[in-house]
């Protein structure tokens, strides 16, 4: 029954509302820049997908005589409209790398700082991307694997491990994922709040921005109204719905959440959302599901915001990479 106790994660006091842990990081989070090993690798319908890898050591970047590398990896997933520089991902592929493992940070389709050349972009229920990369980290001789996510990316991951559990690459060990909107329909209605202007004025602008590119490829995308949007239903209604062979955003939220697929995983996952986090309703806090199963690993912290979970020490670490780490040691 891996419904783990609250944890100990504690800030202070000034440090602990969801909208100061969600906006602190990003505004004053500091991380070193680390050199990394872009590659770029082909999707099966003629796309890319840009990828970045961090070996823990010099020596770690080379495999053996067999093509097998010693080290794990860990391939970390950000979140909407983030990208493999972004300060959490970096933070974590640093304590990872601190760890003794290699890193893979991905760019999920068109977040790489170039537009990809498929109409078809990147959305909360894609799997068959992180396959692809999975595959590709595993020919570079990877044999254990595990993953990390953020939110969205979090979203993916174990929707992954959750839909066909069988086809799960064998590469793959266990998962941590933090922030996740497990129902999409809840978290939708919660980012509509007043409350969450701010988040929402953000990512509109940034998604209408990348559509504006996507247009400039794909002349006959219909983008009229896009300046006036405002929500998220708008833009997956004329966008991410039918792009992508949904019905509807509605149709799109609903069959793309991955809390209908979190007991079927068959790989350990760790899933910790705080009970402060702006951004989710009540419906992303899987309880009896991590009741009745044995790999779902769930833990809610009083606070920890939106990819918060805000420490201040000299290693440079937050809570939530530590404890990344301090899960994904049982299993690497």
């Amino acid at each position: 029954m891996p419904l783990l106790p609250t944890p100990s994660y504690t800030t202070s006091l000034l440090l602990s509302n969801g909208h100061v842990q969600t906006l602190y990081p990003p505004l004053f989070r500091k991380v070193a820049i680390l050199d990394a090993e872009r590659v770029r690798i082909a999707t099966h319908d003629d796309d890319f997908l840009d990828l970045d890898f961090l070996p823990a050591t010099a020596e770690a970047a080379c495999p053996n005589a067999d093509g097998v590398r010693a080290r794990p990896l860990v391939i970390i997933s950000h979140g909407l409209e983030g990208h493999s520089r972004r300060k959490y991902v970096r933070g974590m592929a640093a304590c990872m790398n601190a760890a003794g493992w290699d890193v893979c940070a991905w760019n999920f389709r068109g977040c790489s700082g170039e537009t990809n050349r498929a109409l078809r972009m990147y959305h909360s229920g894609v799997t068959d991307d992180l396959h692809t990369v999975i595959s590709y980290c595993a020919e570079r001789g990877y044999a254990r694997i595990a993953l990390a996510g953020f939110s969205m990316g979090g979203n993916q991951i174990l929707k992954y491990l959750g839909e066909h559990p069988a086809a799960v690459h064998p590469a793959i060990v266990a998962a941590a994922t933090f922030s996740v909107p497990c129902d999409l329909v809840g978290a939708a209605k919660v980012l509509d709040r007043p409350s969450n202007s701010i988040y929402m004025r953000y990512f509109m602008r940034s998604l209408k921005e990348k559509m504006r590119k996507k247009k400039e490829l794909h002349p006959e995308l219909n983008i009229e109204g896009l300046d006036d949007m405002k929500t998220f239903a708008e833009f997956d209604n004329q966008f991410t719905a039918p792009i992508h062979g949904f019905r509807d955003a509605m149709d799109y939220w609903q069959r793309c959440g991955c809390g209908q697929f979190l007991s079927a995983l068959r790989v350990p996952a760790l899933l910790v959302n705080a009970k402060n986090d702006p951004f989710l309703s009540p419906t992303c806090y899987p309880v009896y599901t991590a009741r009745a199963s044995e790999f779902l690993h769930l833990e809610m912290p009083v606070t920890g915001g939106h990819v918060g979970f805000i420490r201040n020490h000299e290693d440079g670490c937050y809570w939530s990479d530590l404890r990344a780490v301090e899960f994904l040691r049982q299993h690497l």
